[in-house]
């Protein structure tokens, strides 16, 4: 876990009150903060809900709920949190910490926006998050199985510059995959070979033994249906990531 420094005190009161600021840098924080017995989200959690308690809600609300979402409380949870805490706190002093959590937050806002957006130029479900693959994709990308019967079906989908790796589909008989996009924009691109655009209704074949990768453009979301050709002990083959500054080229 990452040692907690904190120099505010100092920077503010180191002439003008040394001792309070030896206090909150060192003893406050330095110690403190850096106690092993409570993990730093659930330490975030409860100084949020303390200071709202008090009825603070100045910079240092601020701070602390930008540390708390550095240290991976979601908007959902902080949402949730403050209106547990608004119960018993007041009413009045929830509604000033959303005004707040709102701005921390609101990147993850606009990325839910964007992706329920996408969701709705399609009829397949986006699906969850693909945390089976995760280590095969650079950026974040979705999984929904749309048919397991006779022939695997899943709409993937990905988010801005999300992209899988180069990999190869290897067969000893039959197999492949084939892409059919079915909302957004992304690429597919052939090893040695220029990447191809995907819109909406455009279909790749991928034979066995043809080094590729598939994804998102840059600026935006991209969903296809990926079809498993059937074959004979078939198997994907993964290998390195995409290269950032080649797939900054695209456009």
């Amino acid at each position: 876990m990452a040692k907690i420094v904190q120099t505010a005190g100092r920077n503010a009161l180191g002439e003008f009150a040394p001792d309070f600021a030896h206090y909150n840098d060192d003893i406050l924080f330095g110690e403190n903060w850096n106690n092993q017995d409570i993990d730093l989200k659930t330490r975030c959690i409860i100084t949020v809900v303390a200071l709202m308690s008090s009825g603070i809600t100045d910079s240092s609300l601020v701070y602390h709920l930008q540390n708390a979402k550095s240290h991976g409380v979601t908007k959902a949870e902080i949402a949730a949190v403050v209106t547990h805490a608004g119960f018993y706190a007041g009413w009045p002093k929830a509604w000033a910490v959303f005004n707040m959590a709102k701005e921390v937050w609101a990147e993850e806002t606009q990325a839910e926006d964007a992706k329920s957006a996408h969701a709705s130029q399609m009829v397949f479900p986006i699906g969850e998050p693909n945390n089976a693959f995760a280590q095969y994709f650079t950026g974040r990308s979705y999984l929904a199985p749309i048919s397991k019967d006779q022939v695997g079906i899943f709409n993937v989908t990905f988010e801005p510059g999300c992209r899988n790796n180069w990999h190869i589909h290897n067969a000893d008989k039959g197999g492949g995959q084939i892409l059919v996009c079915v909302a957004g924009r992304g690429y597919y691109q052939e090893w040695g070979r220029e990447a191809v655009e995907m819109k909406p209704g455009d279909c790749i074949n991928i034979p066995t033994g043809v080094k590729h990768w598939h994804g998102a453009a840059p600026d935006s979301w991209f969903s296809h249906l990926a079809i498993e050709v059937p074959g004979k002990n078939g198997s994907n083959e993964w290998l390195e990531p995409v290269d950032d500054k080649q797939y900054g080229n695209l456009k």
